[in-house]
């Protein structure tokens, strides 16, 4: 489960990163810097999505606050 979270984690910053790129490079001129940003908010969604399921199935356990 670890390794889904931070492969989650690295798609959305290199997503973000790409967005940044395209800003950049075409100067707001085109829709990759749009669609970089709509994969970052879709992996975003996936995560929170996989995080409940993962709980609900008794992969992983809240520890509240200590």
């Amino acid at each position: 489960m670890k390794i889904l979270v931070a492969v989650a984690f690295i798609l959305i910053l290199a997503s973000l990163g790409s967005a940044l790129f395209f800003l950049m490079k075409d100067k707001g001129k085109s829709n990759r810097t749009v669609r970089a940003l709509a994969m970052r908010v879709g992996f975003s969604v996936a995560l929170f999505i996989l995080i409940l399921i993962a709980w609900r199935l008794g992969y992983i356990q809240p520890t509240g606050i200590r």
